[in-house]
């Protein structure tokens, strides 16, 4: 994936996520190219995915190219353990990729990587086509 890409996210309460999923998989509906890959069940939760702090480190992550997580610990001065839980709740969400990287400290290194440069956030206000508001952030 590039790094450049803007990456489509969308809020939707978990029964309407539930049910555009099975849709799709019965071939009921056919995602479009502009909807998003991944969605969140409120704005709680994608504000607390994004917060300003993780936003900061996504940044040093796609600018500084980390190779390990000890590294970016050093870049950003947050503790390995907590950068590994926020890291793997970004990857869930596909923020970011961690990839096996140099050998190090008898184990090999994950490298976290930042799978896109900008967010697109699609907020479901009301149901039914045209009914959505859609923010840039990031």
């Amino acid at each position: 994936m590039s790094a450049a890409k803007t990456l489509r996210v969308g809020i939707m309460p978990f029964e309407r996520i539930k049910a555009y999923t099975i849709a799709i998989a019965r071939g009921e509906h056919k995602r479009r190219a502009d909807e998003p890959k991944i969605w969140f069940t409120s704005m709680r939760s994608f504000a607390n995915v994004l917060s300003d702090e993780n936003q900061a480190l996504l940044r040093v992550i796609f600018d500084r190219k980390p190779q390990s997580i000890s590294e970016l610990e050093d870049l950003t001065g947050r503790k390995a353990s907590n950068l590994s839980r926020t890291l793997h709740t970004m990857e869930r969400y596909g923020l970011v990729r961690l990839e096996g990287g140099a050998q190090g400290r008898g184990r090999q290194a994950v490298r976290p990587v930042a799978v896109a440069r900008a967010v697109s956030l699609k907020l479901e206000i009301a149901e039914g086509p045209g009914r959505t508001a859609e923010r840039r952030v990031a």
